[in-house]
This record gives C-alpha cells, structure tokens and sequence, in this order.
C-alpha cells in the first residue's frame, strides 16, 4: 500500500472486505509499506485482484514470518493488526439521494464494498443495532435544513426536500422536523455508546453535536419552524452533550450559511495552492486506533471544503484526538474520540477530490483518483471495526 507499488489503493480496500467475507483472516501491517494488507494466498484472491486492477506480491510463508518479525521489533513504530469480520456497514441517508452526493457512498461502490442505507424511521425502530459501523455525511439535524436558506429558499429542490421533511416529521409523529431529527441524533447517540463506530463528515459532524446540545431548546427561526426561537438560547446551550465539541458560538441568522464557530470555513487565510492538512503520527503498538485510522501513503494530504470544512481548534473537548491538521490555521480536519463503548470519527469537507464542491456539481470519478490520500482515510474507518479488540490492561 505504498505509493511505489500500488496503482489502486481504494479498490485494494474492497480486496480485503471481499476476503473477510469470505471468512479469511487478514493482517493489517500498520506503518509498513503504507499499511499494507497481508492476505492468505488462494487463486480466488489474486484472481479478484487482478479483475478488480489491485497490486499484490505473492511471498513466502518464511518471508512473511521475516517481515512481521521487523514489525513485532520495539525499536520499529509497526504493528500487525488482525481483521476478523467483515463489518455491517450503514449509511444514513434521505431516500433518493444521489450517490455522488456522499464521498463515502460513492468510495463504498467504487471499492465495492457493500452497504445498506437507513434513515431516520430506521434509525428510530432501533435498526442500527443490526450494524456495526454507521455513515452520516451532509445532514442537518438542527432542523435548519442545512442552512440554506438565504441563497436557496426560491429553489425548488429546497422547497421540496423541506416539505418532503416535514412530511416525514409528521408521519412519525413530530410537529417540528427539529424534534424528529433531535430524536434521530438521541438514537444514534446510543447506538455510539452501546458500542457502534460512527464515522461523520461534512456538515453531519457540527449540526450532530448542536442538536445534541441544545435538546430541549428551541434555536429555530420562524421560517425553519413557524415559530420564534428561545430567547437567549445560546446561554442555555449544554456542551456536556456533545460528542467532541465545546464553547462555541450559534450563528442566528437564517441567512448565513453556517451552524456555528465550530467551522472555519468563513475563517481560513490559506489557498487552494497551499491548502494542506498533515496526519499525526502515533505509536502503533501503544495507539493502534489512531495509527490505523490515519495509514496512507503520505502524511501530507490536500485539503477540501465543505459546509463544515474543518473544525476550530479550540472548541474541541481535550479527550478528543486531533489525526489531521492544519496548523498554520489552527484548524482540525480529522479528529477521533471514545463515546461509552463505542468510537466516532469526525472529518471535515465534503469530498476530498473535489476542493469546493457546490450544488448541482458533476460527480467526481474515482477512475481518476484510484491512489487518493484522502478517501483513503474514509476507508480506513471502514476497515475499523473489522480489528480483533485486545483486552485492556487493568
């Protein structure tokens, strides 16, 4: 998984679902050769490399004892993870939304690795417990309807997706479309907590812990609503609710596209030209979560934008991680935290091979971008949860 060596990097992730699905272990060599995959060596998996256009060396059972012995040595900054199950993958989703709407939609296909979608009726009968991993991307669950408001409100695909919102809000029994998309964000609150992995982008990451933590309070303005918002309802915000974020200031005006001082999308001095975020490095054998999240084949990694681009720095709780940073910004792009029994993993931008991507843009085609840096850290939450979990020390 180099960058010498491999020539598809996202579809050699599908390569090593496919084999887990297949029942077969497979070892993920964590810093070695840009993460590498070692497979068992049968005709059906190199003949699926092959089809598929993924790079592979065919070894001896001597060399790979050779190599995960240089990995298992303390002075090398390796570690050889076992993958067991391939895990049951969801992405929260709007029906009829288009998969290039969604990164990670269309990184899922194109890997072919394979995912249900679930919304919010889904999500409120307790179908989340039937996966192991759970997608959010472009979503609002404030009940501002993403916030676009003041360029879109004379659009017709913003006057139906709100009707087409309220309809369902009604239909399970909500007068307001924040109060059902609060209570989706309760449900997957638990989900994380009992256990699940949750991996969030764009917008999905600030509105999720917004909602979150203004349960109970009404921040909604007429026009999302049909009623006037809480008085001083910034001052009854409570951050404990919140999965990563803290301290920071709602943006009331319905007209301005944004959630909150979460995002630094309207605060960044950096170009298209120089915008960049660096990986952090981690002990692989003390941290292997953060380490597998951020395996790639370089460090530094192009930058995109989104609704939520990337995260203020100081408005993040000191027990999350920070992988991904722009420090000349002091922004955060990818970060990771523990919730209860379970993991959420929050990355700003909204495609990494699109730098500013915009309504009614065309797809991006992952044929073009088969080694990207980028989507590489997506599939590496989807890998996740596939690990052997090792018992913690007590």
């Amino acid at each position: 998984m180099d960058v010498e060596s491999q020539k598809n990097h996202l579809k050699a992730y599908g390569i090593t679902y496919w084999t887990l699905n297949k029942e077969l272990k497979v070892k993920w060599l964590l810093n070695y050769r840009g993460g590498s995959f070692l497979l068992p060596d049968t005709e059906d998996i190199q003949r699926e490399c092959q089809i598929r256009g993924v790079s592979f060396e065919v070894i001896s059972n001597a060399m790979a004892e050779v190599i995960l012995e240089e990995i298992s040595s303390p002075s090398k900054n390796m570690e050889a993870v076992v993958l067991e199950k391939a895990p049951k993958i969801a992405v929260y989703t709007p029906r009829g939304k288009q998969p290039w709407d969604d990164a990670v939609t269309m990184v899922l296909q194109y890997a072919e690795i394979p995912y249900e979608t679930v919304y919010d009726e889904e999500v409120l009968n307790d179908n989340l417990l039937l996966y192991d991993w759970l997608h959010l991307h472009h979503e609002d669950f404030t009940g501002q309807y993403g916030k676009f408001y003041g360029a879109y409100r004379a659009a017709s695909w913003y006057i139906n997706e709100k009707k087409s919102a309220e309809s369902l809000a009604s239909k399970l029994g909500y007068n307001k479309v924040s109060q059902e998309k609060l209570n989706v964000a309760l449900k997957i609150r638990d989900y994380v907590v009992g256990g699940g992995f949750m991996f969030a982008m764009c917008s999905a990451t600030d509105s999720f812990d917004i909602a979150l933590s203004a349960e109970g309070i009404d921040i909604c303005e007429p026009m999302f609503d049909g009623d006037g918002s809480e008085a001083g309802y910034q001052n009854k915000i409570d951050y404990s609710k919140t999965f990563a974020f803290r301290d920071y200031t709602l943006e009331r005006s319905p007209l301005i596209y944004e959630f909150s001082s979460i995002d630094m999308t309207r605060k960044r001095s950096v170009s298209r030209t120089t915008d960049y975020f660096s990986l952090m490095e981690f002990s692989a054998k003390w941290d292997p979560i953060p380490t597998m999240l951020c395996q790639n084949h370089t460090a530094l990694v192009k930058g995109f934008m989104g609704q939520t681009t990337s995260f203020t720095r100081d408005e993040i709780k000191s027990n999350v991680l920070i992988m991904g940073e722009t420090k000349i910004n002091g922004e955060a792009k990818y970060i990771h935290g523990i919730k209860g029994k379970g993991f959420f993993t929050f990355y700003g931008g909204h495609d990494p091979e699109d730098y500013q991507h915009r309504v009614g843009d065309a797809k991006t085609e992952l044929d073009l971008h088969p080694t990207s840096p980028g989507y590489r850290l997506i599939l590496n939450n989807v890998l996740f949860p596939a690990a052997k979990k090792k018992k913690q020390k007590t």
